[in-house]
């Protein structure tokens, strides 16, 4: 029997760790039936998209002066500490957490259960397996759609519907497992990229929208290549790839 999790949900910037970025975490900790809660608005150093701001209702006004990410997600290790995660499609969550701690120099290795993994097992009468859909088909209350906290919240009470119903049919299901996903640790990007970058962007008035030293190798070669394919190489910008 589980003495103790945390549960945790994040908002980010897209839907890829390896070039997209945290917004804000949002955990509860659950231990001997009381709850402590974890919150962060984290600054990506970067524009935030209509269609997130949309979504989330996360505006640049409200991360502007927000965490550093590596910051946020040390704080948040440390608030797990010995403790199983929780999570809906936890490795989602789980995959950006430690791929920031990771290019930052620092670890994450964590047990967890998904209940998304859970809800798809005990209630496949259910149509979708969103936590959205899953929260109105159970009707469980929520202030707010798509902000860390209040899904972390909304999770954590998915969870315990879960294991009240099933857990006593199926107990291993219920049992933390190793989150796998391997990272490969993203260097800062180069001056050379940073300054063939920011020459490409000039001579086509681009906006870039991303503070250029927040920049990995990755992200600028992948901003870089973006815009090449859109606008072609140009005679008055000297090339610059390392």
């Amino acid at each position: 029997m589980l003495k103790g999790y945390v549960v945790v949900d994040l908002e980010m910037t897209g839907l890829h760790a390896r070039t997209d970025r945290i917004l804000e975490i949002g955990a509860v900790k659950i231990k001997e039936g009381k709850q402590e809660n974890f919150h962060r608005m984290v600054n990506p150093r970067m524009e935030i998209s209509k269609e997130v701001t949309e979504l989330t209702g996360i505006t640049n006004d409200m991360v502007k002066d927000g965490c550093e990410p590596e910051q946020a997600a040390a704080e948040f290790r440390d608030f797990a500490e010995g403790f199983p995660l929780v999570g809906h499609n936890l490795i989602f969550d789980y995959s950006f957490l430690k791929q920031c701690l990771v290019n930052h120099g620092g670890t994450f290795e964590k047990d967890g259960i998904d209940t998304l993994k859970l809800a798809r097992k005990f209630l496949p009468e259910a149509e979708k397996k969103t936590l959205d859909y899953l929260c109105a088909y159970l009707q469980i209350e929520r202030s707010r759609n798509h902000r860390a906290l209040e899904d972390a919240g909304a999770t954590n009470l998915l969870f315990q519907y879960l294991k009240e119903q099933f857990e006593s049919q199926e107990p291993e299901a219920f049992w933390p497992k190793p989150l796998l996903y391997k990272v490969k640790k993203q260097g800062p990007a180069s001056a050379r990229q940073k300054k063939y970058l920011k020459e490409l962007a000039d001579w086509h008035k681009i906006d870039l929208n991303v503070e250029l030293d927040s920049l990995t190798r990755n992200e600028a070669s992948r901003i870089t290549d973006k815009i090449l394919r859109a606008y072609g190489k140009s005679s008055g910008v000297r090339e610059g790839r390392l």
